[in-house]
């Protein structure tokens, strides 16, 4: 496989895709600039390198049409600020304006185009809008990781006319990463679940059942595993028709000597708004008018001793709803019961990764996938249509 380091780019201009699709607040700030950060290193390179870097990303959910609250002027000034070089934003993202700009394009400097997603072709994968995205440069390009599971028209339509085609840096560094998690991981692998609902990572639980050591499930995904087994979970959110499914889980794990890690106590409360009204049961003494809504402190405990002697630690998913104060004990502890360990460590989701920046605490983790639907889709095994129209197999 090519990389960005073996193609020759002096003088050409490169089609990038980047995923800038970063939070902004009510004034329209940026909140997070992680994904901004992350993509900064591969368009340096490219400049570095002699190229013309034209940066395509898309931001929110703008519905396909255009929506100044959705333009990326927010973004080409930190993009600026990171990258260290000149972003000048487009007017759009195809059009002739788009063309004068790019084709006046200098060395050392950065083309940023507007908002994909201002034009519904771009979900739609519509053939002439590809083209005319991809009659703008002479190399493509692929560093966003956090699209990848997407058939969009910058993601798949665009490398099909280009024959020039590699990932990024960030694209590859996410893709190293998951080599180490699951393909080749230093053993014992203790992958870590967390998060809502069983029934939208039933796929990779019952793929990570096979490959981990140790699986810890918390979040309301526990509270499934607990009600299989016949423990009453009061009001808490758990899903009765997977029952069959988590007790399938439950068995592959033990029949090939795994280890599997559940909640023995939870934080139990009427519901999420009942402040002042939580305490800590054993998951044999939830309340019959209760929700459980975070582990524990005896599970705490637990999942900290599971993971300190593991070479290799996956984590999607926080252990409770932790974006509420009272509920945030659990998924704290495991953020820094996890960038504590000695292990390498792999963090992927938009909640965990929100959790452990809150903290100020992404200095202690080896890599924080810039993915959430991406990361769950190859943690599952499912194809991802970047990589397949990067000509990259995913073993």
């Amino acid at each position: 496989m090519n990389t960005i380091h073996d193609i020759d780019l002096k003088g050409k201009r490169v089609f990038v895709r980047a995923d800038l699709n970063v939070p902004l607040n009510e004034k329209g700030e940026i909140t997070d600039r992680h994904r901004i950060k992350s993509f900064a290193p591969t368009v340096r390179l490219i400049i570095e390198k002699g190229g013309i870097p034209i940066v395509a990303s898309h931001l929110g959910r703008p519905g396909g049409k255009r929506d100044d609250s959705f333009s990326l002027a927010p973004v080409a000034k930190a993009l600026e600020t990171e990258a260290g070089y000149p972003v000048q934003l487009a007017p759009d993202c195809v059009g002739a304006a788009v063309i004068e700009l790019v084709e006046k394009a200098s060395p050392n400097q950065i083309i940023l185009l507007e908002n994909l997603r201002f034009h519904k072709n771009e979900k739609e994968n519509q053939e002439a809008f590809a083209q005319s995205l991809a009659s703008l440069a002479d190399v493509y390009v692929n560093d966003a990781f956090g699209t990848a599971h997407r058939a969009h028209a910058s993601v798949v339509g665009v490398p099909s006319y280009m024959t020039v085609k590699v990932p990024g840096l960030l694209m590859q560094k996410e893709l190293d990463y998951f080599k180490k998690a699951l393909i080749q991981p230093e053993r014992p692998l203790c992958v870590i679940v967390g998060g809502a609902k069983i029934s939208s990572k039933l796929g990779v639980l019952t793929r990570l059942c096979e490959k981990a050591d140790k699986v810890i499930v918390g979040g309301a995904m526990a509270n499934t595993f607990l009600a299989a087994q016949g423990i009453q979970m009061g009001r808490s959110l758990y899903e009765p028709a997977l029952f069959p499914q988590a007790l399938e889980i439950l068995g592959k794990i033990a029949r090939r000597g795994g280890q599997l890690y559940l909640p023995v106590d939870v934080v139990v409360a009427p519901g999420l708004k009942s402040q002042g009204l939580s305490r800590n049961v054993t998951v044999q003494e939830i309340p019959a008018d209760c929700m459980a809504l975070d582990v524990g402190p005896a599970s705490r405990i637990l999942f900290q001793e599971a993971v300190q002697n593991a070479a290799t630690i996956v984590w999607n998913g926080p252990m409770g709803a932790f974006e509420h104060e009272e509920f945030a004990a659990g998924t704290e502890s495991m953020v820094e019961s996890v960038g504590n360990a000695l292990g390498v460590t792999i963090v992927g989701g938009g909640d965990t990764d929100a959790a452990i920046h809150k903290l100020e605490l992404a200095h202690k983790f080896d890599f924080i996938s810039t993915g959430g639907g991406a990361f769950l889709a190859l943690l599952e095994g499912q194809p991802l249509p970047a990589l397949k129209a990067l000509d990259i197999a995913v073993e």
